[in-house]
């Protein structure tokens, strides 16, 4: 055999090795991307933990007493805390110092945050929606006697946190609930249409603070 026809053998087998290669390396990243897209789901209630150090701009040891251990918690607070660009918020009760935490970190670092809830219940005295007002986030609620019921977030637009979860401390602690993380495309896109229709029905600019009897 020819030198000739022995070079170009190795080089066709070099190619195949390399398109062999880039093959696999697309298929792994395909694979990763359809395992990402499948919902995860979180139930509560979840056990007492500490999320204090996720909260921190520099994470440090916590000394307090509780147990520092992945929860359903901390993921919902991870997921939060990992917001590039948007959170929207659409909460019936917003009353977790950890979760409402989690946003207003995530606003603190250039997040843009909206936050829509129920009337009722953003007036008790464990509501966070007096802390975000101060903190420059701004929020819009109801205004009739039937509750903003949904409990939903939108991270960056790609995200869905859906299910029965309250942010609060009972839910969260102590009440049988579920939380689903959905990235697909077309229920982010309903959810996100949902919270755009509420924003603006909400408006504060449509109050009626004298309305007319009927």
């Amino acid at each position: 055999m020819s030198s000739s026809h022995s070079v170009w053998r190795g080089l066709v087998a070099t190619v195949g090795l390399v398109l062999t290669a880039e093959g696999l390396y697309y298929l792994f990243r395909y694979l990763k991307w359809v395992r990402e897209q499948q919902p995860r789901v979180l139930f509560f209630p979840a056990p007492v933990t500490c999320v204090r150090p996720l909260l921190l701009a520099s994470p440090g040891r916590c000394d307090c007493p509780l147990p520092h251990r992945e929860s359903a918690l901390s993921r919902m607070a991870r997921l939060l805390l990992s917001a590039r660009r948007s959170i929207d918020v659409c909460v019936f009760t917003i009353s977790s110092l950890d979760l409402s935490g989690s946003v207003l970190v995530a606003y603190e670092r250039g997040v843009r945050v909206r936050v829509i809830t129920d009337s009722d219940y953003m007036a008790l005295a464990s509501s966070q929606v007096g802390t975000f007002r101060k903190a420059g986030i701004e929020v819009r609620h109801d205004q009739d006697t039937n509750y903003m019921h949904h409990k939903f977030a939108l991270i960056d637009g790609s995200i869905l946190i859906t299910g029965s979860l309250n942010w609060s401390a009972q839910a969260i602690f102590r009440n049988k609930e579920n939380v689903i993380i959905i990235k697909d495309a077309d229920i982010v896109k309903a959810f996100t249409e949902e919270f755009e229709r509420l924003w603006n029905e909400y408006d504060p600019t449509k109050y009626s603070f004298s309305p007319q009897s009927s």
